[in-house]
């Protein structure tokens, strides 16, 4: 399944099915697929000792029983760590040897630190391990994080800011891909034109109100990243 080949609009589970199950688990994930998504929106992090897991903050205490810094703790630390409803919090390579090439994967890396940690790098890996080249889209907010990318992603591999409002809508500055992540909020017909002149593809966070759904594909957005999958058959 390939990111520019697959039919469009394209609907991603953020977070998985994030209303209904634990966000960023196993559990969310196959619930989104079973709900109609084309593919899974999630977030990663790096583990004191090397490893890349699936949680969104650094801190644990919000979606999990336990209490900490993922950055700080070794990937056997977090093993025993409810995500949620029994959920463990799963590592990149469960999640990939769990779909394979069946499905899209938007990784979106959550490391914002100015020093290189390794995280970009040890995703490429894999990405390239497990063959998932053209599935995976990576992104993130942080432009530096995209630049420490660009060079250990793969180069089949697609990759694309995300943008909020402030000045963060400006960050395509910074960094251009192959692809542009903004909110809702950013994307009217000027905003198409804007990103049709950058050959950008334009997935859009986070929908989940079936109108707003509607006017953005009205627009010509390429996918809709979603808590609900389930409410949208394209």
């Amino acid at each position: 399944m390939n990111w520019f080949t697959s039919p469009t609009p394209l609907i991603i589970g953020h977070r998985g099915a994030s209303a209904d199950a634990p966000e960023n688990t196993l559990k969310a994930f196959h619930l989104a697929i079973e709900q109609g998504a084309v593919g899974i929106e999630f977030d990663v992090h790096g583990t004191a000792d090397g490893h890349i897991v699936v949680i969104h903050d650094e801190e644990l205490e919000r979606t999990t029983n336990g209490r900490g810094r993922v950055t700080q703790m070794k990937l056997a630390e977090l093993g025993g760590i409810d995500a949620g409803e029994g959920e463990p919090i799963p590592t990149l390579a469960q999640v990939f040897a769990a779909f394979g090439n069946k499905i899209l994967y938007n990784v979106e890396i959550k490391d914002y630190s100015l020093t290189n940690r390794g995280t970009e790098a040890a995703v490429g890996r894999l990405i390239a391990q497990y063959g998932l080249e053209e599935n995976c889209l990576v992104t993130s907010f942080s432009a530096i994080s995209l630049r420490r990318g660009r060079g250990a992603m793969p180069r089949q591999t697609p990759m694309g800011m995300i943008r909020t409002t402030g000045w963060q809508q400006y960050s395509y500055h910074l960094f251009s891909g192959q692809a542009d992540h903004p909110e809702n909020v950013l994307v009217d017909a000027r905003y198409m034109a804007w990103a049709k002149k950058r050959n950008y593809r334009v997935h859009v966070w986070t929908v989940d109100d079936p109108r707003e759904a509607e006017r953005l594909l009205s627009l010509g957005v390429h996918g809709l990243i979603t808590n609900v999958p389930g409410s949208y058959r394209l």
